[in-house]
């Protein structure tokens, strides 16, 4: 199969889909691999590091786009890409449809068969191909607020751990999954005081148990969330609903009364966020104010560490992505029926459940093929 990766448009996305370990994977496989010049660069990965394993460095993106049978991206396409996608084309990545109509359409439009990463899911529903950027970002979000919090930024001009004599600076996490978890992990070390809430009481044991008295677990509910992020000096949004539009679990009117100078880093942005003031941002211009507080709403967290992020896409995606090539999409399915839930779009028709609930679209169930 002719396999494609092209260079990431998103503002201050430095990741790449593919490693050169990777792509020697496939080349060895029999595949064909296509690389477009620079794609690499912002992960540390050269263009000799790819033709130095046979790939093919290609010029321009649309030389990978029209040549390619299974294209391989890190996020989403934006709406200068949307005239290369087409009807015989397999496009891998994380997608987001239930936050994006517009994408939705195109795909739709196009004909193209888009599997998210963001959905494939295992029969205990876990999320294989979401899970290290979950990591990622739950580990960065408690980092760049710390840095919001200081008072030259505009924030509380609170340290997380303080020092003795002086009193912790009083983290809240909004959701205890694969992002929660890291994002406590983080704070609980830079030794905040730490609340972690969440709708699933085994959930919430099960971090009791990880990191003992170093967390407090509360059920989550509008109640608790109002009263705890009211004297909260950072707040981490982390929650997930697979496939769908995150819930709106902080109020503007919960941020009134919320400290001065507080600070909210909304992981679940691109799932539409779980703030009611949250709006995607960028690396260019990170955060804005709502009413006394900062938010920080970037959509593609884990691009500023793209060395890290790269290594750990590709270290999951690629027993995926081998399949498929080996397979084709559908065969794939069958042999990998967490894939499923991945596909999105397939010849217009728009298959996922959660996303035509968001947009109003009708939906078309995908069988598994029998082998």
């Amino acid at each position: 199969m002719r396999i494609g990766v092209v260079t990431e448009v998103k503002n201050s996305e430095f990741r790449v889909a593919l490693t050169p370990a990777g792509a020697h994977e496939l080349i060895l496989a029999g595949h064909e691999v296509a690389v477009q010049q620079g794609a690499g660069i912002g992960s540390a990965f050269p263009d000799d590091a790819y033709a130095d394993v046979g790939a093919w460095i290609a010029p321009a993106a649309a030389d990978v786009w029209g040549w390619s049978e299974l294209l391989l991206k890190v996020k989403e396409p934006v709406a200068s890409e949307y005239p290369l996608l087409r009807r015989d084309l397999v496009l891998f990545t994380y997608l987001h449809l239930a936050a994006d109509e517009a994408l939705t359409r195109a795909l739709l439009g196009a004909g193209t068969t888009a599997i998210a990463y963001e959905t494939v899911q295992l029969p205990d529903r876990s999320l294989p191909l979401l899970a290290p950027m979950s990591e990622v970002a739950g580990r960065l979000s408690v980092q760049v607020g710390a840095y919001q919090l200081m008072k030259d930024e505009g924030g509380r001009g609170v340290l997380l751990g303080g020092v003795p004599g002086t009193p912790r600076a009083k983290v809240v996490i909004i959701g205890g999954g694969v992002a929660g978890e890291h994002a406590a992990e983080v704070a609980i070390g830079m030794l905040a005081d730490v609340t972690v809430l969440d709708v699933s009481v085994p959930r919430l044991r099960a971090l009791e148990a990880r990191f003992g008295p170093r967390v407090h677990t509360l059920r989550s509910n509008p109640y608790t969330v109002a009263e705890e992020t009211r004297t909260a000096d950072l707040v981490v949004g982390a929650v997930l609903v697979p496939g769908a539009r995150a819930p709106k679990l902080v109020t503007e009117a919960m941020v009134t009364q919320m400290n001065p100078g507080s600070v909210l880093v909304d992981i679940a942005v691109d799932q539409g966020g779980c703030f009611e003031g949250t709006r995607p941002t960028t690396y260019a211009e990170p955060t804005f104010r709502v009413h006394d507080s900062t938010f920080y709403c970037v959509a593609n967290m884990p691009g500023a560490v793209p060395i890290t992020s790269t290594v750990a896409l590709t270290n999951v995606t690629l027993p995926y992505v081998a399949a498929i090539a080996a397979n084709g999409w559908e065969s794939a399915l069958g042999r990998h029926p967490e894939l499923l839930p991945g596909v999105s779009t397939t010849r217009g028709r728009l298959t996922s459940e959660p996303v035509a609930n968001a947009h109003g679209l009708p939906h078309e169930p995908l069988a598994v093929p029998s082998d």
